[in-house]
């Protein structure tokens, strides 16, 4: 039995030093929201308490870590405000919770598919930028904000930028020093190959380093000593008793009251969603691409808010800062989140002086170089290069996401990418292409993948575009869903318009709702009239045209199962292909041809016999095929067999064990000039391949010419003008075509390409 690598002894260890990490990061960032949403300090560690171990151990996802998040503080500050106490909030908190178990029975998660790529990339790059501006002054020692707090606009007018200006004056000595050295440590860690490979956590070694740092300022005194305000403020009680003071409970005589239903809707729709967008970004952090079940962490997230509300806690939400920082310290499975969950808990109740001599600015670094990770350079060049419709969603989206709030800035980019979805529908609702069929030309229309009613005047245009007498495909293979308003625009025309102007309308790939069913009207493979209505000339084009669709992967839409019921009581080819047996030649797709359209006759080296000639002959004289089409192809194992064995005293039998080759030798060898076997063992690999497939053209040509001169019947043919021959060479390394003159009558002798 193989052992999983997740329970691998390093990748325990890896886990519980992500754990230690992470807890270290989260501990002054719950105190933080608290202190933003103006709630009690206890409650931010709480709920990060209940996120990690309670929703750690319920959820499906390996990756991600719950807690208290800095975009839901203006909510809850306003729920509470609203509400006019905490008390009557942890109720509302608790029935937000029983919604989100409803939701997650219900299967609701599914709508976390629906979430575009571009404003889940956004939203990481957002979080990045965000923690670059927030952690830059907590970096140097200006902690004037709580660590918590996430806004731009600042409650003493100020914002970001205008803060990072305020630094000049108001950088601590001691915690810039701190701060500055350990963003060094940070990136020389990450660059330094052994150091970034060892089983050594970076982050705890920077706390440790910040603890001794400031143990040792202490000793200088004056302006290096750094104060309680640049540290990590735990409330530390003497006592159970003093601690469970600290605790509070919902207000359950308030549950008539209308206002906690709609705070809990609110609560609700908004951890809910803020849940599933996290999700989706921290699944695409994760190294091994593991996905998480929505719907199960929709109901673990509604048990955490339900417990988390009963002690007093605040929401609980997925949090992408402290999940990526587990990935990046190494994190592999759930056991990461429940440890930090658990030394949260210790911190409170038996710890709490030890934590408080870690400096802010420490932390603030992890967070920094965090930061840098998630909106770094190449992911803006990567979605740049994605064009427009990606880019400027991603942009919009980590613009509004920096500027106003999570949600916010969310909503925003679902709006953009929305609108670019409907715009591009609306002025790309299908497709419209013209191809040749052999009955004639057909209109493509090939409709969207959703055909909403916007695309009704779209389609109705194209409509009635279509000529009197002419043939239209309406293609639905890849439309998921049509709007009723165009079903009866389709209907209608196809039933009452089409008709009164002689239009013929084919149907493909309407679902079996939508009755309407599949059917071809158009003449999609030869039949007897199309045969006797073409001339060579016109055949010859047919299938040099195939031959471009078939090049430039434009291939003809087909109905095979009609074709396989027109052609079962009789064939019309318009042509007989003699070609080489090699897998890589098949005519019917190197001319992109139906069902009946051609013989093909193949033989190695496309080499003519008694046989082949007799094939050659019913195909054209009874048939009645137009144009007898010889084709070769480069690096023809044939071809380079009867080179080299005509360049050789040995055999073809005796090396290969193939007792009729000689046969098929002989008639290629007809097409090698001897003087030139003299020089073959000279030639460099790429003269020889050249050598070989001018040999390959030469056999061509004298294949065409033994066709007119051994076949009465097929020369004749020739004279009247009812038949035309013609080589060409297929590249099998570019896929072109390259035709030799057609071989109108007999007395012309075909010139050999060289």
């Amino acid at each position: 039995m193989t052992p999983n690598p997740d329970l691998s002894r390093p990748a325990l260890t890896r886990d519980l030093t992500a754990g230690l990490v992470v807890f270290l990061v989260a501990l002054p960032l719950c105190l933080g929201i608290a202190l933003a949403s103006n709630a009690p300090l206890l409650s931010g560690v709480l709920a990060g308490i209940v996120g990690g171990i309670l929703v750690g151990m319920l959820s499906g996802s390996q990756n991600s870590v719950s807690g208290p998040a800095a975009g839901l503080t203006a909510v809850v500050a306003a729920q509470i405000v609203s509400l006019g106490s905490f008390q009557t909030f942890l109720l509302a908190l608790v029935i937000a919770g029983l919604i989100q178990i409803a939701l997650g029975i219900a299967q609701a998660g599914f709508l976390a598919a629906f979430f575009p790529s571009s404003v889940i990339k956004g939203l990481l790059t957002a979080i990045g930028v965000i923690l670059i501006l927030k952690q830059i002054p907590h970096v140097l020692g200006h902690d004037h904000d709580p660590e918590g707090n996430m806004a731009f606009f600042q409650r003493n007018h100020e914002n970001s930028f205008s803060a990072l200006g305020e630094l000049l004056g108001n950088i601590h000595p001691g915690a810039a020093v701190i701060g500055l050295v350990s963003v060094a440590l940070l990136v020389v860690w990450d660059k330094w190959e052994r150091l970034k490979k060892s089983d050594l956590p970076i982050a705890l070694v920077v706390v440790i380093l910040g603890i001794g740092l400031n143990l040792l300022f202490r000793q200088f005194g004056g302006r290096w000593v750094i104060g309680a305000n640049h540290l990590v403020q735990v409330p530390v009680a003497e006592s159970l008793a003093e601690f469970r003071q600290y605790l509070q409970h919902p207000d359950f005589s308030q549950w008539l009251n209308p206002a906690v239903y709609v705070a809990a809707l609110t609560l609700a729709a908004v951890a809910s969603l803020e849940a599933l967008l996290n999700l989706e970004a921290v699944d695409k952090l994760d190294p091994q691409q593991r996905t998480t079940p929505p719907s199960r962490e929709l109901w673990a997230q509604g048990v955490g808010n339900v417990v988390s509300g009963l002690v007093g806690g605040l929401p609980v939400t997925l949090v992408v800062v402290r999940s990526s920082l587990g990935l990046n310290a190494g994190s592999k499975t759930r056991l990461t989140t429940i440890v930090q969950g658990v030394l949260l808990l210790l911190s409170v109740t038996i710890l709490p002086a030890w934590l408080n001599l870690i400096p802010l600015s420490c932390l603030a670094a992890i967070l920094l170089v965090t930061g840098v990770k998630l909106a770094s350079p190449a992911l803006f060049r990567k979605m740049w290069n994605e064009g427009r419709y990606q880019f400027l969603p991603f942009l919009l989206t980590v613009v509004s996401i920096v500027l106003t709030d999570l949600l916010t800035g969310i909503l925003i980019g679902l709006a953009v990418s929305t609108a670019f979805i409907l715009g591009s529908n609306v002025r790309r609702p299908l497709r419209r292409t013209v191809e040749k069929h052999m009955g004639g030309e057909v209109i493509r229309i090939k409709l969207a993948t959703q055909v909403s009613f916007l695309n009704r005047a779209a389609l109705s245009q194209a409509l009635n575009e279509v000529p009197r007498g002419g043939q239209i495909l309406l293609d639905a293979h890849n439309t998921e869903y049509i709007d009723p308003d165009v079903l009866s625009l389709i209907r209608d025309f196809k039933e009452q318009t089409a008709p009164a102007r002689g239009v013929e309308v084919s149907l493909r790939g309407f679902r079996t709702k939508y009755e309407l069913q599949d059917q071809t009207q158009y003449v999609d493979h030869s039949s007897r009239q199309i045969q006797s209505s073409v001339t060579p000339q016109q055949v010859l084009e047919l299938l040099k045209a195939g031959h471009e669709r078939f090049r430039t992967g434009q291939r003809l839409t087909r109905d095979l199962t009609s074709q396989v019921i027109a052609t079962a009581s009789g064939q019309h080819p318009l042509a007989v292909v003699v070609s080489c047996i090699d897998s890589r030649t098949p005519a019917e797709l190197l001319f992109d041809l139906g069902v009946g359209d051609v013989f093909s006759v193949r033989v190695a080296g496309n080499i003519t016999s008694r046989k082949v000639m007799g094939s050659v002959e019913y195909g054209c004289a009874v048939a009645g095929a137009k144009l007898i089409l010889v084709l070769g192809h480069t690096r023809c194992g044939a071809v380079t067999a009867a080179v080299n064995f005509a360049c050789t005293p040995e055999t073809a039998a005796s090396s290969t064990g193939c007792e009729h080759i000689e046969f098929i030798l002989r008639d290629i060898q007809k097409s090698i000039d001897p003087l030139a076997c003299q020089n073959l063992a000279s030639l460099s690999p790429s003269e020889k391949e050249a050598f070989v497939n001018d040999v390959a053209r030469r056999n061509v040509g004298r294949v065409v010419e033994e066709i007119l001169q051994e076949s009465p019947t097929l020369n004749g043919l020739v004279r009247d003008g009812r038949l035309a021959i013609v080589g060409t060479i297929y590249d099998v390394a570019t896929g072109n075509l390259e035709f030799l003159p057609i071989a109108e009558r007999s007395d012309e002798r075909v010139p050999d390409v060289v």
